[in-house]
């Protein structure tokens, strides 16, 4: 019964902190003071329609557009870099107000969301690697595997003429992860909306090239959920329109479009030198979850683990189905699960930062959870028959007798731990978490250079961990010898 009390006064303690931490990053403000503030969703690898600037910022067609609509119809909004899956995802679950993210108006999309006015025409062509000289048509791609991106008119119109040319399909997340695949030969040729990949070809120097006329494709246009925000799709398109008549949607497409749009390529010292200062605010965050996580994880651990060794049945049945669920189900289908399935089945919003906490607390917590219990066992059990048999009572025998044995024992296991939470936090940037990987992922989208900016990432990983295990080993050596 005591047990059950501080374990409960323990959880009441956790939720307590965790509503505590709102308004952390601000992301999640929806209510401003002069007004509503709009949460808009997009993608952040889409150039020149939404990208990130050497300065952080992010920018494109449909940013820009979105900014000057504000201005002109007077309302705020901020934006979510969340990747195009993500930003959908949200929208259905209304985690946002609106996406803006070069999505096409589609019959199937329609029964879920209300589009504006389409704002851009685009259409699909086939890219190739620029050294390429063997496929100039769908006719070659006989036998061959194409790379597209999922949810994209480009994988739409793959997929409806794949068995047609005999060619398979490998699908990626993003536009820059399915260029490098056809860059290194793994893929053919892959599919993308025209002016996306002229933009990538002429501007950016991507390494590939346009092989094929355009298709004729649908039309681009600003979402919001079925039967909602409508204030803010009527503000859209009156402001959309304002945009056509007085000039300034014609500045906006030619500043990104127009023949001198190149971007300057960039030496590698200088790229890396550049990337930095977005590389180490995404490597803090990094830390930050994994502190911030490892710590609600821990408390999970104690509570579950002490439940697990304990005599009542019915808290060890308890604690088995902890561990048993959130070490069974795979961290990214649990991160989905907490940030998009729990809030459109309740219909409330989540904060990216306490979804992705919750996440990493609950899958390190059962994790954690079964390393104290093993440590505690480990302890052997004379020794808890000798302190009872002294008189001390189960409580103060745990305390005074087992746990500094067990401590020293689970000590590696934690370290391990630790370093797998570190990790793990990468896998949450497909919930749009702007962590040190998903800000790689954002600078490669402008740069496309992949193996610079991989290599960077994976060095400050392995320096962060290496200083990391280095101290906990010390501190490991400073426990055992007393």
């Amino acid at each position: 019964m005591k047990l059950t009390k501080v374990s409960l006064s323990i959880v009441s303690l956790l939720l307590l902190l965790v509503t505590g931490l709102s308004g952390w990053t601000g992301s999640a403000a929806a209510e401003a003071n002069s007004g509503k503030t709009y949460i808009i969703g997009t993608d952040i690898t889409f150039a020149p329609f939404e990208f990130q600037d050497v300065n952080g910022n992010y920018v494109g067609i449909d940013l820009d557009l979105l900014d000057a609509i504000a201005k002109d119809q007077n309302f705020k909004y901020e934006v979510k870099p969340l990747g195009f899956n993500a930003a959908v995802q949200a929208l259905e679950s209304n985690q946002v107000d609106g996406v803006i993210a070069g999505m096409s108006i589609t019959d199937e999309r329609k029964q879920k969301f209300d589009f504006s006015e389409p704002y851009y025409q685009s259409g699909v062509v086939m890219g190739v690697r620029k050294s390429n000289e063997d496929i100039k048509s769908y006719e070659d791609l006989k036998g061959k595997k194409v790379a597209v991106k999922t949810g994209t008119a480009g994988f739409s119109f793959a997929e409806s003429i794949a068995s047609k040319y005999g060619f398979t399909l490998v699908p990626f997340d993003d536009s820059t992860q399915m260029y490098d695949d056809v860059k290194t030969g793994n893929s053919a040729a892959c599919f993308e909306d025209y002016p996306v990949l002229r933009y990538g070809v002429y501007s950016q120097n991507n390494g590939l090239k346009i092989v094929t006329e355009m298709e004729k494709g649908g039309s681009y246009g600003f979402a919001v959920s079925k039967g909602r925000n409508q204030e803010l799709l009527t503000k859209f398109n009156a402001g959309l329109a304002n945009l056509h008549a007085n000039g300034e949607y014609d500045k906006i497409k030619a500043k990104y479009l127009g023949d001198d749009t190149k971007v300057a390529p960039l030496g590698r010292w200088e790229l890396i030198q550049q990337s930095l200062p977005a590389l180490l605010k995404g490597l803090g965050k990094t830390l930050l979850y994994t502190i911030v996580s490892l710590f609600f994880a821990f408390i999970l651990g104690l509570i579950f683990g002490f439940m697990k060794v304990g005599r009542n049945r019915f808290l060890r049945g308890v604690a088995t189905v902890f561990v048993d669920v959130f070490r069974g189900i795979p961290l990214i289908v649990l991160a989905f699960f907490i940030y998009f399935g729990i809030p459109q089945a309740l219909g409330f919003t989540m904060p990216l930062y306490l979804a992705a906490i919750l996440t990493l607390s609950l899958n390190a917590g059962a994790y954690i959870t079964e390393i104290i219990r093993g440590g505690i066992q480990s302890i052997d059990a004379g020794q808890m028959e000798a302190a009872r048999s002294l008189g001390l009572p189960y409580g103060k025998s745990m305390m005074k007798i087992i746990i500094p044995q067990a401590i020293r024992i689970m000590i590696p296991a934690f370290i391990n731990q630790l370093v797998i939470t570190l990790k793990d936090t990468s896998i949450l940037s497909a919930i749009g978490l702007v962590d040190l990987t998903q800000s790689g992922k954002i600078i490669i989208a402008r740069t496309f250079a992949s193996f610079d900016i991989w290599l960077v990432v994976a060095i400050m990983y392995l320096i962060v961990i290496t200083i990391l295990t280095k101290i906990s080993s010390h501190l490991e050596g400073r426990v055992r010898r007393g």
